[in-house]
């Protein structure tokens, strides 16, 4: 009896060994598909953040939370949905980048997300709710910096210092917000 129990225990053990194996290779093979090296402008999509944020003449002064509509509700600021785009670039074909257009729709048509390469990312053992930071009235640009005269993004502004918690508790501190670790750390 023991023996089976012993042998039960083995194959157990060998079974998540390889389950483990698998999920690292996958992590592996996923984190090299959002490689900024994947695509000449380190995004799918080389999304000119200054002509739709900026407000230059010729720029559209578009909110952030136009695209990033779930930053005020939700822990997530989201990514807009190929819909979001299409509704407008169904009818402006982008004069600055028309073949950056032509990517969209095609992934429109063909029915797939745009595949964004993540640039801004905390640790997985804190929480980072953007909806609480919006309600505390923090502009997108203290953390991420002056996106609306940036281009392209495919690495982090220098403003950004979310890998490292001195900055945040700092932050915390300055704006009078806690600084209990339970804040940031659930």
């Amino acid at each position: 009896m023991k023996k089976h129990w012993l042998i039960g225990a083995l194959a157990g053990v060998l079974a998540l060994a390889g389950l483990a194996f698998v999920r690292v290779q996958d992590a592996q093979e996923a984190a090299a598909a959002e490689s900024p090296d994947s695509y000449p402008s380190g995004q799918p999509i080389a999304f000119p953040h200054n002509t739709h944020a900026g407000t230059e003449p010729g720029q559209l002064g578009m909110d952030c939370q136009y695209c990033h509509f779930s930053a005020e509700r939700s822990v997530d600021a989201g990514i807009p949905s190929v819909a979001t785009c299409v509704g407008c670039h169904q009818v402006i074909p982008g004069a600055n980048k028309p073949e950056e257009v032509a990517k969209l729709m095609k992934y429109w048509n063909d029915k797939q997300p745009i595949p964004w390469v993540r640039i801004y990312k905390i640790s997985d053992h804190a929480h980072y709710p953007h909806m609480r930071h919006i309600a505390a009235g923090l502009k997108c640009q203290q953390c991420h910096g002056e996106v609306q005269t940036m281009d392209v993004i495919n690495k982090r502004d220098p403003a950004w210092g979310g890998a490292n918690m001195g900055w945040c508790i700092s932050c915390h501190r300055t704006e009078g917000a806690s600084d209990n670790c339970a804040v940031c750390h659930y």
